[in-house]
């Protein structure tokens, strides 16, 4: 039994380690710049909610997942193609009142880094909205996102996208507290 375990442990440090050691795989330029108007899109669709969300939605792999962290505080992610939808402004809330939107709010992702992983790619980028309170003059930065892209039979999609955000409905959140 214990030679057994031993044997067990050894075979999954052995896995764990070659896991880690996978190669990147090799992207193109295409593949960089098809990522790079997958966050372009993201952008685009969100301002408008076109298509009802769905364009939006649709920008995620078929169990791609959004993750908020607002504050540095995790919110429920949000999974699955009518939710995405709703998170965006559209699906069954229609588009209406989306408070974004309403203020003429554009969202713009500068100093965007792309990495190859072993199943993929992973990018960081910045957040910034521009028209806050209805003010087109006014550009704040909102945190930023990580994300995991996934290139799938329609293309690269989000597989997983976290929003590290700094703002709270529009107003700066509570700073963390001083270490």
């Amino acid at each position: 039994m214990t030679r057994t375990l031993a044997a067990l442990t050894l075979a999954s440090l052995f896995s764990v380690t070659a896991l880690a050691q996978q190669k990147p795989i090799t992207l193109t330029a295409m593949d960089y710049v098809e990522i790079q108007q997958l966050v372009a899109k993201y952008a685009k669709f969100i301002d408008s909610c076109s298509n009802n969300g769905y364009d939006y939605a649709d920008l995620f792999a078929a169990d791609g997942i959004f993750l908020p962290i607002v504050g540095g505080k995790p919110i429920t992610g949000i999974q699955g193609r009518e939710k995405l939808a709703e998170v965006s402004g559209g699906g069954a809330r229609g588009c209406k009142n989306v408070g974004w939107i309403q203020q003429g709010v554009r969202h713009l992702y500068p100093n965007h880094v792309i990495e190859a992983t072993a199943d993929g790619a992973k990018g960081t980028v910045d957040m910034l909205m521009i028209g806050l309170g209805g003010d087109p003059n006014k550009i704040q930065y909102d945190g930023h996102y990580e994300d995991l892209y996934v290139k799938t039979p329609q293309g690269w999609r989000f597989k997983q996208r976290t929003h590290h955000a700094l703002l709270n409905g529009g107003r700066a959140a509570t700073p963390p507290p001083a270490k």
